[in-house]
């Protein structure tokens, strides 16, 4: 048998785990909470009953949720006992009063506050992520959810993130919030805002946050087979061989085969302002990214900056033939008018993606091989190549 107060402590434990706590306070179904109190064993009610009384007091004196009662006969009691089993637990606030715990209490109230301020899409992460909503100002979560809804991917359009002035917000906003904005941002656009950088998403000016993955692809060009650069470093320090691929994810490493003279840039994402870079002028350049609307729209972006890049792998060939197996669902495309960058095959791929129900191919899901072969065709060919020769239906 369970005294109120070890139940009240295991309640309050419960509130600690985040999956427990998201799934009774969003779903309905998780209510009434029923929560076994157990009865007394024949040998307690024979040797124990004063034991037994207190903790049939106890549980009279219970005023949280509803309290149910079963009588029960015992062998050494002329009659039956009015046993306490269940302690019936219907919202979240009596779970929280049944804590008994005041900080809960006073947590569960600033959730309520946050949750009526604020766009469904985020309440689970103000639930999960409590020890950061809680050491913040409410108003500046409110406020947090109030800047996501009006950002989109691009709109700073190069200046700082200080510089933005939405949402009502000041200089610092940025700085105070930035991974509670980010993870919003994330909610709102499937991660987007995480994988590529806050500054690299919104298109500001990159002023040291986000850091790009350079591998030596040729294996005698760098001092190491793979460093980490600055994103604005690039516009000023020229990389060394004659081909640079350009690859949207850097969890992409992998697939990447030995090219001769050729560097790889992984993990621009949309953070492509310092493709503008005199030094690439140069280069023979090939870019390689998912085969979705955002990879489709950071094509575009970086054929804006260098107009004969050769895109690899980002045709309608590829996506029906490896698609079929490894294509998902895009929980939230990019602009529903294809970047006018693209050529007419893009276009009709960009269109094809908007409409249909499985409309992103990543890249790590390509096969190896077919990688392989793309990059090196690429790697051979002369300088002066059509920009769309690998582009091509066929890779094989």
């Amino acid at each position: 048998m369970r005294s109120p107060d070890e139940l009240a402590n295991r309640l309050a434990r419960q509130w600690q785990n985040a999956d427990l706590r998201e799934q009774r306070l969003l779903n309905s179904d998780s209510w009434p909470l029923k929560v076994s109190i157990g009865k007394p064993t024949g040998a307690a009610v024979k040797d124990r009953i004063t034991q037994v009384r207190q903790h049939l007091q106890r549980w009279r004196g219970v005023t949280v949720g509803q309290v149910n009662w079963q009588n029960a006969r015992y062998q050494s009691s002329s009659e039956p006992i009015n046993i306490p089993t269940t302690w019936i637990l219907a919202t979240p606030s009596e779970w929280v009063h049944a804590t008994g715990v005041r900080e809960i209490r006073k947590e569960y109230e600033t959730l309520n506050r946050l949750a009526a301020a604020m766009d469904p899409r985020f309440h689970p992460l103000i639930i999960r992520r409590r020890s950061l909503i809680m050491e913040k100002p409410e108003s500046d979560v409110i406020r947090s959810g109030e800047l996501a809804l009006q950002l989109q991917p691009g709109c700073a359009e190069g200046k700082p993130l200080r510089a933005l002035s939405l949402a009502g917000i000041d200089s610092k906003f940025f700085e105070r919030n930035r991974q509670l904005v980010t993870l919003m941002l994330d909610i709102l656009f499937d991660g987007q805002a995480s994988e590529t950088g806050l500054e690299a998403f919104l298109g500001a000016e990159d002023e040291g946050h986000h850091w790009l993955l350079v591998a030596d692809l040729d294996g005698t060009l760098l001092p190491f087979s793979q460093m980490r650069i600055r994103a604005n470093e690039l516009q000023t320090s020229p990389l060394p061989g004659q081909q640079l691929l350009l690859v949207e994810n850097e969890r992409c490493l992998h697939q990447l085969p030995t090219v001769p003279g050729t560097v790889a840039v992984l993990g621009s994402g949309l953070n492509l302002s310092w493709l503008n870079a005199p030094w690439l002028t140069d280069k023979t350049i090939a870019y390689w990214g998912d085969i979705d609307t955002w990879g489709l729209t950071m094509l575009g972006r970086a054929r804006e900056q260098l107009t004969s890049l050769t895109p690899l792998l980002m045709n309608r060939g590829v996506f029906e033939e490896f698609g079929k197996e490894a294509a998902v669902e895009e929980p939230l495309p990019a602009s529903p008018v294809a970047p006018s960058s693209l050529n007419s095959g893009e276009v009709e791929l960009y269109n094809l993606l908007l409409q249909s129900t499985q409309g992103r191919l990543e890249q790590e899901f390509l096969p190896v091989e077919i990688v392989h072969a793309a990059v090196l065709r690429w790697g051979s060919l002369p300088t002066q190549s059509t920009p769309n020769a690998l582009n091509t239906a066929s890779t094989r």
